[in-house]
């Protein structure tokens, strides 16, 4: 494959930025209700950027004003230092992958993936050598005869992206492009993007509401709320360092201990400087800070043990223990009644559905957050 066209879309000269799209104050309205209220954000050029969030968080919407399909109600889209207000969708340098694979059925896999280059009026030899490329790129070249309806799933997400990606578009949309595949094939497409990104160099943006699926393929994720964007940075700093604890709860999989529900295993109890005595990590009171560990970093234990000088406990009862083959699983009932999990990485089962066991932690390995009520439906 000739790098002539899969490159960046156009170089960054002088006298622009490096950033691929720029959000500033974006605002969408239906009536009164904002779907997206007044986010911005900057994305690099070539970066890998995920909106992730539960339904009607407002990441679809603001991706489809990106796009163009969507009108905003407010605010400023730029993309490659360009305004794109009032620019159409077809002449704002994207690509864009939907989850239902819009494949015209009565093309071949090349015809489907010439037909941006036909509307762009592309000369045949150039076209022919540019779908080639592109059906290469995506390893569809040998279906390039064959018609849509005898593909797979996952051969026609392949042919969609190589047709959103044969003009060599600034930036790629995606819009769940997996959501309707096996988790195995899902699993290869997602290598499979994160490959043809690094080797296409264009700015992608992504939409999905699965975690792992953000975690494993972003640059950075930008973390969607109530039309907000409640967190952006990388997976590590989410996952590690969440600011709110909806993003700690929705990110991964955590357990949470509430300050009113804190076992009094190390004289701790609601009421006291929770955060500051569990975690050395700020000052909340008992009953407003919410202390999260994640499930590799809390240590089951028998009732009798000894607890570590400075180690953190709480009593809880085993609900189920999961093999997974390389670790075990255990849903965990917190003092208050709420659940949690715990991960170990030991091929002998520590624990038993129905045992009461401690729970332990480390200081350093746990987040305090304040407790405002956001984790809810989040929580194992």
């Amino acid at each position: 494959m000739t790098q002539a066209v899969f490159s960046n879309a156009e170089p960054v000269s002088p006298n622009s930025s490096n950033v691929g799209v720029r959000l500033t104050d974006v605002t969408k309205r239906y009536g009164d209700k904002a779907v997206v209220d007044n986010i911005s954000i900057d994305i690099n050029r070539g970066e890998f950027v995920t909106f992730l969030g539960p339904s009607g968080s407002g990441k679809t919407t603001t991706l489809s004003m990106i796009a163009g399909f969507t009108q905003v109600t407010e605010g400023q889209i730029e993309i490659h230092d360009r305004s794109v207000a009032t620019v159409p969708p077809h002449k704002r340098d994207i690509g864009m992958v939907f989850q239902n694979y819009a494949l015209f059925p009565h093309r071949t896999v090349a015809g489907n993936v010439a037909f941006p280059l036909e509307r762009r009026r592309i000369a045949k030899p150039e076209r022919k050598r540019m779908v080639d490329e592109a059906l290469e790129m995506v390893h569809m070249t040998e279906y390039a005869d064959r018609s849509p309806k005898e593909l797979s799933g996952g051969q026609q997400q392949r042919v969609a992206l190589a047709r959103a990606l044969v003009y060599n578009p600034a930036v790629l949309l995606m819009d769940e492009p997996l959501g309707a595949l096996d988790k195995k094939l899902r699993d290869w497409l997602q290598s499979e993007i994160k490959r043809i990104h690094l080797e296409v160099k264009s700015t992608f943006l992504y939409v999905t509401h699965d975690q792992e699926e953000a975690l494993s393929l972003s640059d950075r994720i930008a973390v969607f709320n109530n039309g907000k964007i409640e967190q952006l940075g990388t997976p590590q700093e989410l996952y590690q360092a969440p600011k709110t604890l909806f993003v700690g709860t929705f990110v991964g999989d955590s357990t949470l201990v509430r300050g009113a529900g804190f076992a009094a295993t190390n004289g701790f109890s609601s009421g006291t400087a929770f955060g500051k005595a569990v975690a050395g990590k700020g000052s909340l009171a008992g009953d407003q800070g919410a202390v999260l560990i994640r499930p590799e970093k809390l240590q089951l234990r028998p009732v009798e043990s000894s607890i570590a000088n400075g180690d953190c406990a709480i009593s809880v009862i085993v609900r189920t223990a999961t093999y997974l083959g390389n670790a075990w699983r255990y849903e965990l009932i917190l003092p208050d009644g709420s659940a949690g999990m715990a991960k170990s990485e030991y091929e002998v089962v520590q624990a038993v559905a129905g045992q009461a066991m401690l729970a332990t932690w480390r200081p350093e390995d746990a987040v305090v957050l304040e407790d405002d009520g956001s984790a809810g439906e989040f929580l194992t």
